[in-house]
């Protein structure tokens, strides 16, 4: 497990509990595809209260057509999130995909450059499928050494410059480099609580609102 400084940990769990989607409205409406981690899958928290359900409750309330469909396994990683995106793909034909994963690959020691190619190739299909997308960047605490830091929050930019896409540069600002983290975490020091849903899906707003269907 790694821990932050105050004895806080960074997102990583082996478990595979898939989250419920967020309620997605008919299916003829437009959707945006979740695909995503632990960080996404409401672990812990009370169904309805994650940051993608407040995406879905922020579109309703503007009385956006658009649908969110959540498919966020706890612990996924990037691999995982390639090998099951043709599929969801093909099922919801989304107009855009928000790739939120890559935080597990490093702290179960996956090359960078595997973290990198899985990222590049669900962009890449995701455009086939003819969807917009969106990566959500994360950052490794500074126990794993400034230049591994600096070198995982590179692939993030790097993929989305090379690929010319959207990002979030990292997910948890303002929660995990805060002045009190600890107060924006669960009691496992590991999960962002529901006080931090709001200031997630702060972050992922701006980036995401050009991208959605008018």
């Amino acid at each position: 497990m790694t821990i932050l400084p105050g004895g806080l940990s960074f997102p990583a769990l082996a478990q595979t509990v898939q989250a419920k989607a967020a309620p997605a409205g008919t299916p003829d409406k437009p959707a945006v595809l979740i695909v995503g981690d632990s960080l996404s899958a409401e672990y812990g928290l009370q169904r309805g209260r994650g940051w993608v359900a407040l995406l879905q409750e922020k579109l309703a309330g503007e009385r956006s057509a658009v649908r969110v469909v959540n498919a966020s396994i706890s612990g996924d990683t990037t691999a995982g999130g390639r090998s099951r995106l043709p599929a969801l793909l093909r099922q919801h034909r989304p107009a855009v995909v928000v790739i939120e994963l890559g935080g597990n690959d490093a702290l179960r020691g996956l090359p960078l450059n595997m973290t990198r190619d899985n990222l590049t190739t669900m962009v890449r299909l995701s455009r086939e499928a003819g969807a917009r997308v969106l990566i959500v960047g994360m950052e490794m605490p500074p126990n794993y050494g400034a230049r591994y830091a600096q070198e995982f929050r590179e692939v993030f930019s790097t993929v989305a410059k090379a690929e010319q896409t959207a990002l979030v540069p990292f997910f948890l600002a303002g929660v995990a480099d805060g002045p009190d983290p600890l107060k924006l975490f669960q009691p496992d020091r590991i999960h962002p609580n529901e006080d931090a849903q709001p200031i997630m899906l702060a972050n992922v707003w701006p980036a995401l609102r050009p991208l959605l269907p008018r």
